[in-house]
């Protein structure tokens, strides 16, 4: 950590040139002669990707950003913020804190938080950022987590854990057994010191498969940012062995989409068919990947159009975990019916049907935008079918 990057100088000229091309800033040359270049470059691409993902560090003076692949691989602020209501209780352990995002949002919720970070140059930047952010109550420790876990022998009331989800030859990876701590090889330690735990992992895990490589999981969070899901977590608790709960969790600007379900019930839950009604929905995200689809269809009472087509429909206008649309005309998928309808411009998507939103779009020449969407999909009867619709 070269401290002369904090000089006030330097500080204004990066915020002064946050917008601009490195190369050519490199190219003009610096105006500072005792720093390396390549490292003021290196604090302005940093900082400039924090701009929407860490609005409070980006917004914070003296701040020192870490290389670019730390600000890839850290939390953003708003799913920290969803991890920390999560957590009771007075003390927290972060096992993988890296660039300290969760430990931040952590100690809002907890009086003392130890965050472990087994980089030195990165646990001493995290620990001066805590202090430009005027944060007290975090512990920054230079070494190995679990080292030091059994080092402090002592119980916490969470312990949380990212493990790294990149190999000795920085090759992403996502199985658990390929990350580094191995949580399957650690579970029992974490439960040793802490009844609570949360274990964050790449979305892309598959949940039948990790639950069955996991014991005591009861809760899976799946959290999705604007419809894009960005976390699984995992939440362990000592004892437990019962029916882990899925939930299902849309974070938007408008607003926050939640749903719930046992996972053992979902495969005895009872889906019903129709035809489509009065309104379409279509699930977001987080509960596509949940795999919920008989549940949903249960618990909201509402219809599916077909086992895969994962949309479903009701005369009743119900709060729904996605989008909703009013229902305007069925049509079947011919293009000359189609083409009677007049529409050059619309919202096309797929599901369950064989061909893709490009060839659509060519085959019938509908432009992409507009207030007209357009579901092309297969209903029940297995009949290829598009629904024109309005949304709600």
């Amino acid at each position: 950590m070269n401290r002369s990057i904090l000089n006030i100088e330097i500080q204004e000229f990066i915020n002064k040139h946050i917008d601009s091309n490195p190369s050519e800033l490199l190219l003009k040359g610096l105006p500072f002669e005792n720093v390396d270049p390549k490292l003021i470059i290196e604090q302005i691409e940093a900082k400039k990707r924090c701009q929407k993902k860490l609005s409070t560090w980006f917004h914070s003076e003296n701040i020192y950003y870490p290389n670019k692949l730390n600000i890839e691989q850290t939390s953003s602020e708003v799913t920290a913020k969803y991890k920390s209501s999560l957590t009771t209780g007075d003390t927290i352990i972060d096992l993988t804190g890296g660039f300290g995002v969760d430990a931040y949002y952590f100690s809002k919720q907890a009086k003392e938080v130890t965050h472990c970070e087994i980089n030195t140059e990165l646990s001493e930047l995290v620990a001066h950022n805590f202090k430009a952010l005027n944060v007290s109550n975090i512990n920054c420790v230079s070494d190995n987590g679990i080292e030091t876990l059994k080092r402090i022998n002592k119980p916490f009331d969470w312990i949380y854990i990212d493990p790294s989800r990149r190999d000795h030859s920085k090759q992403k990876v996502f199985l658990l057994s390929d990350c580094e701590p191995n949580i399957k090889t650690y579970k029992n330690v974490f439960l040793k010191y802490s009844k609570n735990v949360m274990i964050k992992t790449s979305p892309l895990l598959d949940l039948t498969a990790t639950l069955l490589d996991l014991d005591n999981v009861k809760e899976i969070h799946i959290v999705a940012v604007n419809n894009e899901v960005k976390e699984l977590l995992w939440i362990l608790e000592r004892d437990f062995n019962d029916n882990t709960i899925v939930k299902t969790i849309n974070l938007t600007k408008t607003g926050n989409q939640h749903f719930d379900f046992k996972f053992k019930d979902e495969s005895f839950s009872k889906e019903t068919y129709s035809s489509p009604l009065t309104y379409l929905f279509e699930p977001n995200a987080a509960i596509l990947k949940s795999g919920g689809f008989n549940s949903i269809s249960e618990i909201l009472s509402i219809d599916k159009l077909h086992k895969h087509s994962h949309l479903y429909t009701s005369d009743t206008l119900v709060d729904f975990p996605g989008r909703q649309f009013k229902i305007e005309k069925i049509l079947p998928y011919n293009k000359k019916i189609i083409s009677k309808e007049r529409i050059t411009k619309a919202n096309i998507t797929t599901r369950n049907f064989p061909m893709p939103v490009s060839d659509i779009r060519k085959k019938l020449k509908i432009k992409d935008g507009g207030s007209i969407y357009l579901f092309f999909t297969t209903d029940y009867e297995d009949a290829k079918i598009v629904l024109v619709c309005s949304k709600i």
